[in-house]
């Protein structure tokens, strides 16, 4: 019975954003510069008004001796003469330009003109000239003042100061600032978490965004209902998980199952990088550590999520002479504490991820700090037909006929990365071609570009060499084809993509383990190349390095690793926590190092040998097929069953994409690429 008192999630809420963010922010720096202009300014405002500038002659002619002088004062330290016109004759029209609006308006008291001297003693003897017919008690003396200029000088003393100021406060403020030079000299130990709170709009991805990782998300499902109704889970005596880690490939899709949960908690969320951890300064990482959960413990429940924390979290070496490093140990020990130490740190649970976490150290991945590790592996056929269906969205013009279960079944071993990719280069390519959707060739197309690169038609490719890649070729389509195990062909191209010459894709099947006989024939059909071309030439060349490179990778993982030798027996050197990764010891001796040698060796002659034998007795069709390849470039799995007949091992899938490519046909050759991809790299055969 549902519960009406319970709170039911916010996804159907439309979030609000806060009026914090909308508030116009002060600038200050206008401030300060409004107050530097009115301090410079007040040293050129004189506050009893401006007085005209004059010259001597005018001074004399139409004023001294029209006797509207009242008084004269000379600014000595300044050579100035300041002129005070009687009040009554103010008023005449001779005088109205003192008041005009086109000019400074200057107060009735004075001074109302002004001229300069050069010399003290000149203008005292031309003021005696001037005024010697005057009766004596109409004659105007000339009173001396020195005038400080105050304004200047409290500028001239306070303004340094507020400048080296203002320079200090500039340069606390970059280097306090993320962009600074600086970079948070002085806030360095401050943890660099982006925080993530409820009503924030930037995280728009939910658990629906999220296709496939159904059994991974069902876990984080249940940390973020911990956090949500915490009772429903204490109330029986349990207690809340303090941490989960999320291991997988690279591309799976661990930051956006933890962007799902930012999305979907409803609680602060912060989030980082092992890599933020990481300075040059010694001690910080450790202070951002403690920084980080002291926040978070302020804002509890919430959740911490640290991506690629092998950065931080890598085994801490017991010889610091050989590789260790006391600064990253030293984050990693205050990490270990925080997660799980003498101090509570209740409410605040740990979300991680990694695709290394064989190097992790083995304390930080005990229970009572991971106590959860949820391993996020490639998607299987069901998963990637939901990715599909997820990364098709965005596309707005798709062909009607676009079957996504052909598609998944296309991308075996293609993680939800890839799949993103695989949708985003099908539009890219549609648009290329001018198309007004995008269709089923145009993801074909797509698959191949990842795959294999870009096609290059235009290579100068001498006709020997050609010869010789096509009969390469036709050895690896013809034993993959005979052999029960060998993973089928779905096609093969001598026309060079990327870095390779030619390629072929064969369609492999998805299974957890693998046999002996089933890893034989597969080594048996890498090595269908190189013995084509000594079949056929007598002589054999440097195409067949990426097929040697991977049986030999592949005969010793036998030997070693999945104890597939009888003379070695049921034992493995296999390290899977990756501490012996940079050792300088091997962990067998150099007794079965020989024997391990001599086992690798023999497995592959003996599979050569075989490969040779199966192309010897199907050399007519290896020829034909080598012809064909010569004439097309191209080749399908329908011309090798028109050449060696339907092949005697069903493959459901195959049948899958050979039914759903039946009406292409009759296009051209270059439009009716079909391809796959093998556990995320095909065999591609690059001839040097």
């Amino acid at each position: 019975m549902e519960n009406k008192n319970e709170k039911k999630p916010l996804e159907n809420k439309p979030v609000k954003p806060t009026n914090k963010k909308n508030k116009p922010k002060i600038n200050f720096y206008w401030i300060y510069a409004i107050l530097a202009i009115a301090l410079f300014a007040l040293q050129f405002i004189n506050i009893g008004g401006n007085p005209k500038e004059i010259t001597w002659q005018r001074f004399e002619r139409n004023m001294l001796k029209q006797h509207d002088v009242d008084k004269i004062v000379v600014i000595t330290n300044l050579n100035r003469v300041e002129i005070y016109i009687k009040k009554d004759r103010l008023e005449s029209a001779k005088y109205s330009e003192l008041f005009n609006k086109s000019f400074n308006n200057v107060s009735k008291s004075g001074p109302h003109y002004f001229f300069t001297i050069g010399s003290l003693e000149v203008f005292e003897t031309n003021l005696e000239k001037a005024q010697k017919d005057f009766p004596p008690d109409e004659i105007i003396g000339a009173s001396y003042k020195t005038r400080e200029n105050v304004v200047g000088n409290i500028i001239s003393w306070i303004l340094p100061f507020v400048i080296l100021i203002a320079i200090w406060v500039f340069i606390m403020r970059k280097m306090g600032g993320a962009n600074g030079p600086g970079g948070q000299i002085f806030n360095i130990g401050k943890s660099k978490a982006k925080v993530f709170n409820k009503e924030d709009v930037d995280v728009k991805i939910d658990f629906k965004d999220v296709a496939g990782l159904e059994e991974a998300k069902i876990e984080i499902k249940e940390i973020v209902d911990f956090l949500k109704k915490p009772k429903k889970y204490t109330e029986l005596g349990g207690k809340i998980p303090k941490g989960a880690l999320l291991i997988g490939p690279p591309g799976t899709g661990k930051t956006l199952l933890a962007k799902a949960v930012a999305g979907e908690a409803h609680v602060p969320f912060f989030s980082m990088s092992g890599s933020d951890f990481v300075e040059m300064f010694v001690g910080v990482g450790a202070s951002r550590v403690r920084d980080l959960f002291k926040q978070a413990k302020e804002k509890a429940p919430c959740i911490i999520f640290i991506d690629e924390i092998d950065a931080i979290g890598r085994a801490r070496g017991r010889n610091p002479n050989y590789g260790a490093n006391d600064e990253r140990e030293n984050t990693l020990n205050q990490l270990l504490t925080e997660m799980d130490g003498f101090a509570s740190n209740s409410g605040v649970i740990i979300l991680a991820a990694t695709n290394r976490a064989d190097i992790l150290d083995r304390a930080l991945m005990r229970a009572g700090r991971f106590d959860r590790q949820i391993h996020v592996e490639l998607p299987d056929i069901e998963e990637r037909r939901a990715i599909f269906e997820v990364h098709l969205k965005p596309l707005k013009k798709l062909d009607n006929k676009l079957d996504v279960d052909f598609l998944a079944k296309q991308t075996p071993g293609f993680s939800g990365a890839d799949i993103a990719n695989v949708c985003n280069e099908a539009a890219l390519i549609a648009a290329r071609k001018n198309k007004k959707q995008v269709e089923k060739q145009d993801f074909l197309d797509a698959v191949d570009r990842i795959v294999g690169g870009l096609e290059k038609k235009n290579k100068v490719i001498s006709p020997r060499e050609k010869k010789t890649i096509a009969y390469h070729e036709a050895g690896h389509a013809t034993i993959s084809w005979m052999l029960e195990h060998a993973n089928p062909l779905i096609k093969v191209t001598i026309i060079p993509r990327g870095l390779s010459l030619g390629a072929a894709w064969y369609l492999p099947e998805e299974r957890k383990i693998t046999t002996t006989e089933q890893i034989l024939d597969e080594l048996c059909s890498a090595l269908g190349g190189r013995a084509s071309e000594e079949l056929n030439f007598g002589k054999i060349s440097t195409g067949a390095l990426n097929d040697l490179e991977k049986v030999t990778k592949q005969a010793y993982a036998m030997v070693s690793y999945f104890g597939m030798s009888k003379k070695i027996g049921n034992v493995s050197f296999y390290d899977s926590t990756g501490q012996s990764e940079y050792s300088f010891n091997k962990p067998y001796s150099e007794k079965t190092a020989e024997l391990i040698d001599n086992e690798v060796n023999e497995i592959i002659e003996k599979t050569y040998a075989r490969a040779l034998a199966t192309l010897k007795k199907n050399r007519k069709g290896l020829t034909e097929l080598a012809e064909l390849l010569l004439e097309r470039e191209v080749i399908f799995s329908e011309d090798l069953e028109k050449i060696f007949g339907k092949r005697k091992f069903e493959n459901e899938t195959l049948n899958a994409l050979k039914n759903g490519n039946s009406t292409k046909k009759e296009e051209k050759k270059e439009e009716k690429i079909v391809s796959t991809k093998q556990a995320k790299s095909p065999d591609k055969k690059d001839i040097v």
